[in-house]
């Protein structure tokens, strides 16, 4: 690689919402990286699908709304968003997602798109 060329990072999130910090700092980390127009990809897996879903009530366990920065997501061009469609029928969980242009994609394909990541961060 081109000392010039962007790197593409990929943010691997394996943790559920609000298990220790780890979903918020993996957002963050994200949306730093972005913000210094890096390449980003977000993929969820594991536990991780936790966070991609829609509805979550925080203030039942007097936890701080973190899922609805994703919103800004697409303002900082983090389009390419990956779900394990695998990890979300494990958990019974619904495809009212919290993003709009997510993709549910299947083992082999979560690993396609892994790879094309210069830099993998797993939180």
């Amino acid at each position: 690689m081109m000392p010039d060329q962007i790197k593409r990072y990929a943010i691997v999130n394996t943790s559920s919402t609000f298990d220790k910090f780890n979903a918020k700092e993996a957002l963050d980390a994200a949306l730093i990286l972005a913000s210094y127009e890096m390449a980003v990809s977000l993929f969820f897996i594991g536990d991780g699908v936790y966070q991609t879903q829609a509805s979550q009530n925080p203030e039942l366990i007097d936890g701080k709304d973190f899922i609805s920065s994703f919103k800004a997501l697409s303002f900082y061009d983090i389009e390419d968003i990956y779900i394990s469609e695998a990890c979300l029928a494990e958990r019974q969980l619904t495809t009212n997602l919290a993003f709009k242009d997510a993709k549910l994609v299947n083992k082999d394909e979560f690993s396609i798109f892994l790879n094309q990541a210069d830099v993998i961060l797993t939180f």
